[in-house]
């Protein structure tokens, strides 16, 4: 499940994101991931409990600054509102979720990966000095499914508030 970006962040992210993303791993548009594997059983809950949770107004949310994940490099984003709706989503799918569901949530957007440390640090350090603080709010909430190593898409629910 993903928090859907707004057409401009979504191709400001991309647009990073097929630069400096390895081509041979990069089979996924930029995104924020709120869980990275729920079963299949849950869909219907899932689709009943998103259709409740999007009829509010899309949360705010901000890139806030460069998040380093050792091997690669990710856009910080700050939105407690959405990390509120990570916590209502966790507690309706509680005893299902995965350890790495489980753990708190640090929202960003995977713009580099499996890179050398150095490749990572060079990166960040270029951003650094062009990134400002962007405010944006979220399209929607996004499903999707794993199917031989690429991304279905399932249905976007879209914030209407």
């Amino acid at each position: 499940m993903t928090a859907e970006l707004p057409p401009d962040v979504l191709a400001w992210a991309d647009a990073l994101r097929r630069a400096h993303y390895p081509p041979d791993r990069n089979r996924l548009r930029a995104h924020v991931t709120l869980f990275h594997a729920l079963p299949p059983s849950a869909e219907d809950e899932l689709r009943r409990c998103l259709a409740q949770i999007t009829a509010a107004p899309p949360p705010p949310a901000s890139i806030s600054g460069l998040m380093n994940l050792g091997g690669g490099t990710a856009l910080d984003v700050d939105s407690p509102e959405l990390i509120a709706i990570h916590g209502l989503i966790a507690d309706r799918m509680h005893g299902l979720l995965t350890n790495q569901d489980a753990r708190s949530l640090r929202l960003h957007i995977t713009i580099q990966n499996k890179v050398s440390h150095d490749a990572a640090r060079t990166l960040q350090a270029e951003l650094k000095a062009t990134l400002s603080r962007r405010s944006f709010r979220f399209k929607g909430l996004g499903l999707y499914a794993y199917e031989g190593g690429l991304w279905r898409p399932i249905r976007t629910f879209s914030f209407r508030g």
